[in-house]
């Protein structure tokens, strides 16, 4: 691993994090405050901020993976997707009323997630791993926002990947709706699993699974094999967000998604 922040630093950043998504005033960028930081010193900032929530009494219920497709890895010079921590407060029913002042900087995202029968683990997890050790898949809305300021108002720097790791891959809620299935269903080929998303009535993005590093399952297995090598095991009963297949959708007060993947069903909230 490569990293130049200390323990402390680390934690100082998590503070700024947690103070910010208190406060809703999102803090100055952390790649600017640390020039020299690396990827590993964005995962060992998140881990302190995870780790400040578990303190705080909340509970690790599953992961997320982003950036997986190769556009977006191209937009923000990565060659790998990232990934983030979901804590047990980030869950809402589908159809739920989720409130629009808890966050910063909203957008959403539609993707499928795996909840976990088995555990999963590298160095060598594959996609065959991952569906013998899923349980059922089921369309997701993943609620993102950002409690670093994207844009530097002295400078008119752009935030950078770093920070996204940093703030928890941006994560920020999750939406489980549509229909449960089993990865080994007959007639299912998961990579043109669809969604046409619409906010308001407007269809806004849409997109096929196969978005996902051409197959959703394949993002699951990178995250158990990246997850190694900080001998992080992914649990049974996790839920692991693969990835999303759609552009990000910015929404607002007010706002309804509903996310249709046609014979999978629907998934949809609105933000009061």
């Amino acid at each position: 691993m490569s990293t130049t922040l200390s323990p402390e630093a680390c934690r100082e950043a998590a503070a700024r994090l947690e103070e910010a998504e208190r406060s809703r005033v999102p803090c100055g960028q952390l790649s600017l405050a640390h020039p020299g930081m690396t990827t590993d010193d964005a995962y060992a900032i998140q881990a302190a901020w995870m780790a400040l929530k578990q303190q705080a009494g909340r509970t690790v219920k599953g992961h997320k993976i982003g950036l997986t497709s190769k556009a977006m890895q191209r937009a923000v010079r990565i060659d790998e997707p990232d990934f983030g921590v979901l804590l047990d407060d980030m869950f809402y029913r589908d159809g739920a009323t989720i409130p629009a002042g808890r966050f910063l900087q909203l957008k959403v995202e539609a993707e499928l997630a795996f909840i976990l029968a088995k555990p999963l683990t590298g160095p060598d997890c594959t996609l065959f791993d991952v569906l013998d050790a899923t349980a059922y898949v089921v369309p997701a809305l993943e609620i993102l926002d950002a409690r670093i300021q994207r844009v530097d108002p002295a400078t008119g720097r752009t935030r950078t990947v770093l920070d996204t790791i940093a703030d928890n891959a941006a994560n920020a809620a999750i939406v489980l709706g549509g229909r449960p299935f089993r990865p080994d269903a007959l007639n299912i080929d998961m990579r043109r699993i669809g969604a046409i998303v619409s906010r308001n009535g407007e269809v806004e993005e849409t997109g096929l699974a196969a978005g996902v590093l051409n197959h959703p399952g394949h993002g699951i297995a990178w995250l158990a094999n990246r997850l190694h090598r900080h001998g992080v095991t992914l649990a049974a009963g996790e839920v692991v967000l693969a990835g999303s297949f759609i552009r990000p959708i910015d929404v607002a007060q007010g706002d309804t998604i509903v996310a249709d993947y046609g014979d999978f069903g629907s998934v949809a909230c609105h933000f009061g």
